[in-house]
């Protein structure tokens, strides 16, 4: 994700009405995928601190070496701020989602089982139809 940062804001990947395109708003669902894939990065990203640590040799054996221990320790402070950007972003993008929902009517949980209950009754005819169409294609060969 190459978002341009935000003049003024220091973060790449900011959201600001300025930065949509063509002076279109950013859809709450781009902004939900947007939050999902810096959720997952967030989480790549603590794996690989952890591995790191899992490495890093402690000042106190026999085997040190100071410049690998400062190599390794700057990678994890990089690593740890590019964390913190990364929780800064998705704070910004939830903000925005908030701020996008905050005037809508939440939706019965009835009514999306009911609507949830007739899309499966319609994608199992659906299946059911094309089964038959598939057996009478082959019985007709």
């Amino acid at each position: 994700m190459a978002t341009p940062p935000v003049p003024g804001s220091g973060m790449p990947g900011a959201f600001s009405a300025t930065q949509s395109q063509a002076g279109r708003e950013v859809n709450t669902a781009s902004l939900c995928r947007i939050g999902q894939e810096t959720v997952q990065d967030i989480v790549s990203r603590t794996m690989e601190i952890f591995q790191l640590l899992r490495n890093m040799q402690l000042p106190n054996g026999v085997s040190y070496h100071t410049a690998t221990h400062q190599d390794r320790q700057g990678k994890l402070q990089e690593h740890l701020r590019q964390l913190s950007v990364l929780f800064r972003k998705l704070r910004l993008v939830y903000d925005k989602c908030s701020e996008n929902c905050a005037g809508l009517d939440p939706v019965p949980m009835e009514k999306l089982k009911l609507k949830n209950q007739q899309l499966k009754q319609i994608m199992d005819q659906l299946r059911n139809l094309i089964w038959d169409v598939n057996a009478m294609l082959v019985m007709r060969n």
